[in-house]
């Protein structure tokens, strides 16, 4: 048993309640994001590939490279200068130890990663280092490329998914199911068309990505104020070949303190992650024992509860809606990053940085759990038809009152349905058998027409959605 001596140790006197820390913890990991345990309910491998902090200072190190050669080839500066920073500028050339002790010191995000590549250049190159810009300049062009992979991944895994809800669509599109509103049962309906609504708007979300993209990916190359007075006059064909060679569109103007387009990408995201999550509560309410129409596929070895064994809960799916919830927080400060002030103001900048990597990584983990979903979605069909004509009653009456309208007018016969209706509630019986019973119906339609009314796939309407491929998927793309 350790002693009391050795718990004070461990616990370095911060009081109680923080427990024992291991002596062998370096304390690297303190997000969930990173957690080495928890992390694939959050992020993903590309998410954190993406924002893996020292893949950021490659990029931002390549982005110099693609202004030192873009002003090399404009003779803005010496070639030679501009092959010794390309062929210096490597991350593991680097010292990390001394750019994290220099950010910690300098308080500056980028001057250290720029003396450590000018250590590695020498005193003729690293003159030419970094010639004209300004530290916003890299670090937003590096931003764009983030979210040029971040989009190019999200549309990756949209698509693939669209062929999945397709594929599920088309083999459901005949599959009875009851329609409800208000979580009450309201007509008959089909589950493939149930589907096809996910795939409409997954889909519109493909095409805004795609429209986006313009817009959102631009590069930054513009000096202190916006002016480009560092570029001497060079300034609009230099951003021309900067953006070119890094595959980026160039703006109308410098966008230091213009932020919609974070915010738009922001939102972006965070409806996307809105849409899969209405799907994902979808499943996770047709999943309750209550409804049974659809089931998760449970693995051996999963565990629902510590101490509940014949818990199944439908985790994947209930996660994606945490998801979703998460990437809409982001929002609100991507809307905050752009009141800023004058020329440059860093408290937008520094909004942004988390709120990009977070709504960032929710979406593409929401992506990832929402097709591992329906990778392993089973639909119970017997379960939801007979739910279907076990609500018959319920969701055949506006078939019932319409039918009924062209003999007696809609206005009467509502009312007359109406009273029917509820009055069968109240008495706890049938909605059929009183219709089969009631004078004032019988007068105007025979048994036969009424039990048929009740067969809920008579009214199951038009079929508005093509079984052909979904818009959006690999085959139409």
């Amino acid at each position: 048993m350790a002693s009391h001596a050795d718990d004070h140790d461990h616990d370095h006197g911060h009081g109680h309640g923080h427990g024992r820390v291991p002596r062998e913890c370096n304390h690297e990991r303190s997000h969930v994001i990173d957690s080495a345990f928890h992390r694939g309910g959050y992020s993903t491998a590309e998410s954190r590939r993406i924002f893996c902090d020292v893949c950021r200072l490659q990029r931002w190190l390549d982005i110099e490279v693609a202004l030192a050669m873009s002003q090399s080839e404009l003779e803005m500066i010496p070639h030679e200068a501009a092959n010794i920073i390309a062929g210096a500028a490597f991350i593991e050339r680097l010292d990390l130890a001394a750019i994290s002790t220099g950010i910690a010191t300098t308080g500056h995000s980028l001057v250290p990663l720029l003396r450590g590549l000018q250590k590695v250049v020498g005193s003729y190159s690293s003159q030419f280092i970094h010639h004209g810009a300004t530290t916003q300049d890299i670090q937003d062009t590096g931003q764009a490329l983030e979210m040029r992979d971040v989009l190019d991944r999200v549309e990756y895994d949209l698509i693939e998914l669209l062929d999945k809800l397709d594929v599920l669509a088309v083999a459901n599109r005949d599959q009875l199911t009851v329609g409800r509103t208000h979580a009450q049962p309201a007509l008959p309906t089909t589950f493939g068309l149930k589907v096809a609504g996910w795939i409409d708007e997954l889909t519109r979300h493909v095409v805004r990505i795609r429209e986006a993209r313009p817009r959102l990916l631009v590069a930054q190359m513009a000096g202190g104020v916006g002016t480009m007075a560092s570029f001497r006059g060079r300034g609009t064909v230099l951003l021309e070949k900067f953006a070119t060679r890094l595959g980026l569109g160039v703006p109308d103007v410098g966008y230091h303190v213009i932020r919609d387009r974070i915010a738009e990408f922001v939102f972006l995201l965070a409806s996307v992650s809105a849409a899969l999550a209405r799907a994902a509560d979808e499943v996770r309410t047709l999943c309750r024992p209550e409804f049974a129409e659809l089931e998760e596929r449970w693995d051996a070895g999963r565990l629902g509860s510590s101490t509940m064994p014949h818990k199944r809960n439908p985790e994947n799916a209930e996660q994606v809606v945490v998801l979703a919830r998460l990437a809409r927080a982001q929002v609100t400060l991507g809307l905050e990053c752009m009141i800023v002030e004058h020329e440059r103001d860093y408290r937008g900048t520094r909004l942004e940085w988390p709120a990009v990597a977070s709504v960032s990584h929710y979406t593409l983990t929401a992506l990832s759990l929402t097709r591992l979903v329906f990778d392993c979605i089973t639909v119970r069909s017997s379960n939801m038809e007979g739910t279907a004509r076990e609500l018959a009653d319920l969701a055949c009456t506006e078939a019932l009152s319409f039918l009924l309208g062209q003999r007696i007018g809609q206005a009467k016969a509502f009312v007359l349905i109406h009273r029917l209706s509820q009055d069968a509630i109240d008495r706890k019986k049938t909605i059929r058998e009183c219709a089969l019973a009631n004078h004032e119906l019988s007068l105007v339609l025979d048994l036969a027409t009424i039990e048929q009314i009740f067969e809920p796939t008579s009214y199951l309407g038009e079929r508005i959605w093509s079984t052909s491929r979904a818009p959006g998927s690999r085959s139409s793309s």
